[in-house]
């Protein structure tokens, strides 16, 4: 495992990005909470001068305790940090991704804040003694500006509800959908018009003035008012729909997240990060409950479905045509491969010639190329709806859903699992140096462009590269090969008119001659011996006529003695060897019939020497 798939899971999981603070160390960096600014894990990257390699490790806040749930070669104490809640990870082969993603998933959980606090407030009076701001419990606030008696005793009622349980996930989850069901329906008319940031907020994090500032805005909301509000209020409805509260059910929940999409979110309200949220959330909350396969496909992120689509074309390309093989390379090329002089300049053709380069390493490669570019199509632990507050009160019924050839979602026992290509494990640089060292070949090959240098570590990829240079100049020989094709069709109405020509040039007296059988030609030796043989399909004049000029001899006084019209004759002839041969054996220049000195010897043979 490398560091950088930490990081990238951070970034996708969390929206939590690596911050570079020590310009003097450009090797330690850390992963930080967004809202609390807590560290998580500390990032560490030395130059091993010895092996010159270079050295990936981290701590992550994950508690001591993880070291004796599963004790592993590659996790042990922490490297720079102190204390029982830091463990140390090591990044190499051995190090296996999911239980590292377990691991910063408990550091980012146990970092939220838990409890409250009541704070009484009492404004001073002249002269007279006051009390100041005294905490009543532990974390959290809940400000009461005159006395406990002025909570609304829903309000009231719903903190009552509330479980300090063990601090997790899943607990701040239950409260927050038991405490979200029993405020259902409630409304208020007070309203708070402050900043509020929480990651993972909850009924239970607000103060008072905040819980019924939040309760005033979602009732003018439910009225059709869309109005600004801290982003914490908005994450707060958001989870309450995916938890289905305040909703008929899942298709109304489903509908109030699209219609919160188009009067909040495209109205300027909200961030870029809730807009991805929320078209996550709607996905997960459709496969959850198990909406019809169309509606899911319109929720999916088009730049999934794109991929996964690319992924499909590359692994079958035999089943797609040129161009959609080359914007399916695209897709994982980037704007350098459509860039190419290749293509901006040779068009379809260098378009082809990529296509043809990854069927041809994908045939000829010494082993799995898709498998080494891209993995395997496996099973991965899947979380919906992990970066949003939801429950389920009963365990999930078994099921299952595709939502293309490369991505499946399924549940077992209430646990979800997808199918599907881990980016994460993606060989880019194997994938990329097949495309350059192509490009590098085939500009050389086409003459444009500026000359490629040729990278270390490429040379694999060379002969397949050569190899499809070789079959595109073989097929553009065999296209520049002159083609000869008879068309037969007219040969029937030659003969007809030829026919007719002869008559109209018949003396009475050869008319005369017409109705007597005709002579056979003297100067033909198997009319004179009376032979009666044909060949393929000929009568026996023409066949005679073939075998006295495969023997060389003249067949002038024949064919004029049979009243025969030599053009005719050769035709004829030609007709009925062509598919034996495949071209004309027989010319005639308007004076001799000869034979093509090409075939020859191939007549000589089929007639028996």
């Amino acid at each position: 495992m490398d560091i950088s798939e930490l990081t990238a899971y951070a970034e996708e999981q969390y929206h939590i990005e690596e911050q570079h603070k020590w310009a003097d160390y450009p090797g330690f960096s850390v992963l930080a909470d967004p809202v609390t600014g807590k560290w998580v894990a500390l990032l560490i990257r030395q130059w091993d001068q010895q092996t010159g390699t270079e050295r990936q490790r981290c701590d992550i806040k994950c508690g001591q305790q993880s070291l004796l749930e599963s004790p592993s070669p590659w996790l042990g104490p922490p490297f720079r940090m102190k204390g029982r809640k830091w463990v140390g990870v090591c990044f190499d082969e051995r190090t296996d991704p999911e239980r590292v993603f377990q691991l910063f998933d408990r550091a980012v959980h146990s970092g939220e804040q838990r409890g409250y606090t009541i704070v009484l407030e009492q404004q001073p009076t002249d002269g007279a003694a006051y009390y100041t701001e005294s905490p009543l419990f532990s974390q959290g606030t809940l400000y009461m500006e005159d006395s406990i008696s002025e909570i609304p005793q829903r309000i009231l009622d719903m903190m009552r509800l509330y479980e300090p349980g063990d601090g997790s996930l899943a607990q701040k989850c239950r409260n927050f959908y038991r405490q979200g069901r029993f405020m259902e329906d409630y409304t208020d008319d007070v309203p708070w018009l402050g900043e509020f940031n929480r990651y993972f907020p909850s009924y239970h994090d607000l103060n008072l003035r905040q819980l019924r500032g939040y309760f005033t805005w979602r009732t003018q909301l439910r009225e059709g008012q869309y109005r600004p509000t801290a982003l914490s209020f908005a994450y707060i409805y958001l989870y309450e729909l995916l938890c289905g509260i305040g909703t008929a059910d899942a298709a109304d929940s489903l509908e109030s997240l699209r219609e919160f999409e188009r009067r909040f979110l495209n109205a300027g309200y909200g961030d870029d990060g809730m807009r991805r949220n929320l078209r996550r959330w709607m996905l997960e909350f459709s496969i959850l409950h198990d909406f019809p396969a169309e509606t899911i496909r319109q929720l999916a992120d088009p730049d999934i479905l794109k991929r996964d689509n690319a992924l499909f074309i590359l692994k079958a390309p035999a089943e797609h045509t040129d161009e959609e093989l080359f914007s399916a390379l695209c897709v994982f090329a980037g704007e350098k491969l459509s860039q190419s002089p290749v293509v901006t300049k040779e068009g379809a053709r260098g378009r082809a010639l990529f296509a043809a380069l990854w069927r041809t390493a994908l045939t000829r490669y010494d082993g799995d190329l898709f498998s080494d570019c891209f993995g395997e199509f496996r099973l991965h632990p899947w979380q919906p709806l992990a970066n949003a507050l939801h429950w389920e009160e009963a365990p999930h019924p078994p099921s299952e859903f595709v939502l293309d050839p490369c991505r499946r979602y399924l549940c077992r026992g209430s646990v979800w699992e997808v199918e599907r290509y881990e980016s994460l494990r993606f060989d880019e640089a194997r994938f990329q140096a097949l495309l350059h060292e192509g490009d590098r070949a085939f500009r050389k090959y086409l003459k444009t462009g500026h000359t490629l240098r040729q990278k270390a570590g490429e040379a694999w990829a060379a002969p397949f590269a050569a190899a499809v240079i070789a079959a595109e100049q073989e097929a553009l020989a065999e296209a520049a090969r002159p083609k000869i094709k008879i068309d037969f069709s007219g040969l029937e109405k030659i003969r007809l008119d030829a026919g007719i020509t002869r008559e109209s040039l018949l003396t009475e007296e050869e008319r005369a001659e017409e109705t007597e059988p005709p002579l056979p030609a003297k100067t033909v030796s198997e009319a004179e011996s009376g032979a009666a043989d044909t060949l393929y399909g000929l009568d026996a004049l023409h066949s005679a006529i073939l075998r006295a000029l495969v023997r060389g001899e003249a067949v002038r006084e024949t064919i004029q003695k049979n009243h025969l019209m030599p053009a005719v004759v050769v035709d004829t002839i030609n007709e009925a060897l062509y598919d034996e041969i495949g071209d004309s054996v027989l010319s005639f220049d308007g004076a001799e019939i000869r034979m093509v000195e090409d075939y020859a010897e191939d007549l000589a043979e089929m007639l028996g020497g």
